[in-house]
């Protein structure tokens, strides 16, 4: 089929930007197939491109974000962000001037759908956050900073057969000379640490989900409704059970069994609030913790609840 495609008439070729796409398509689905039980390697690049850089990651705290980025008095805010141990690098291509960067995006999620890759948050354009932020602060890539409205991030999330996991993050941007880049960071994850909506080896746990909470009377949980609607989904799975860990620090002048009661109660009203919305208490397991487990990642650390999703 692919030669009767081959043999027509070139006047019935597409226009080049369109024919790049269809290659592209071909070598995503082919090398795919090639890779998809090597997650170590990184994606093969958009052929469409030319690689300007390659930096080498190796970091006991390296900053992977998972939702979309703000700046707030100079200092990085996202609702769900990890500094996470990691080694790996980072390349820089710029795409050719017939090509885009959509193509090359859908050229990246082909070879990481054949890799059984989890994507584990998303956004385009403004949704994203400053195109700024992303360029000097967060990939520290000046040459990223490009158009708020013309950006897109992805980052997804792959267990290889021994229990390894590997994030591959991708930023595309038009910059205002309507050159074309793409950044990929391709990141084996040390053990132990946790990555935000990323499950265990065996594929039966989901999480944790990391929901920070505030108050006594009255909670206030700050978690995204991207993170609600998963941990309902996966509810939904036969025999599934839902686990919340709660967990508090230690305060000041406070008693061990007053730390222990803050963290039971805030699971508890948690708990009330999943009921509410469609996972019924008999599906629910509490687990209270408190103060009594230190934890040295710095994205699981004062008072929080942990929910996990069990499957059979």
């Amino acid at each position: 089929m692919l030669s009767d495609i081959f043999l027509k008439k070139s006047d019935t070729l597409p226009k080049p930007s369109v024919f790049s796409a269809f290659v592209s398509v071909i070598l995503a689905a082919a090398s795919g197939f090639a890779m998809a039980a090597v997650p170590e390697t990184a994606p093969e690049p958009f052929p469409q491109s030319t690689l300007e850089t390659t930096t080498r990651i190796e970091s006991s705290g390296h900053l992977v974000l998972f939702s979309p980025v703000r700046e707030v008095n100079n200092e990085i805010r996202s609702e769900s962000m990890a500094r996470l141990p990691v080694s790996g690098e980072g390349r820089l291509y710029q795409i050719y001037r017939d090509a885009s960067r959509q193509e090359a995006r859908e050229h990246y999620l082909g070879v990481l759908n054949a890799r059984g890759a989890q994507i584990l948050f998303e956004c385009s354009g403004i949704r994203c956050g400053r195109s700024n932020v992303w360029a000097n602060q967060i990939f520290n890539q000046a040459v990223l900073y490009g158009r708020d409205g013309t950006q897109d991030y992805l980052v997804a999330g792959t267990t290889a057969d021994d229990g390894t996991r590997w994030l591959t993050s991708m930023y595309t941007v038009t910059r205002g000379n309507l050159r074309e880049y793409v950044w990929v960071e391709h990141l084996k994850v040390a053990a132990g640490a946790s990555v935000p909506g990323l499950g265990s080896a065996n594929g039966r746990i989901e999480g944790p989900v990391i929901v920070p909470w505030q108050g006594g009377v009255t909670y206030r949980f700050n978690w995204q409704s991207t993170d609600r609607r998963k941990v309902s989904e996966l509810a939904r799975t036969e025999g599934a059970k839902v686990v919340l860990v709660g967990y508090s620090a230690l305060d000041e002048n406070e008693s061990f069994s007053a730390s222990m009661d803050r963290a039971r109660k805030a699971a508890e009203s948690l708990s009330e609030v999943l009921a509410k919305t469609g996972v019924p208490r008999q599906q629910q397991e509490l687990i209270i913790v408190g103060p009594s487990v230190a934890i040295t990642d710095p994205a699981r650390q004062g008072d929080r609840v942990e929910v996990m999703v069990i499957t059979r």
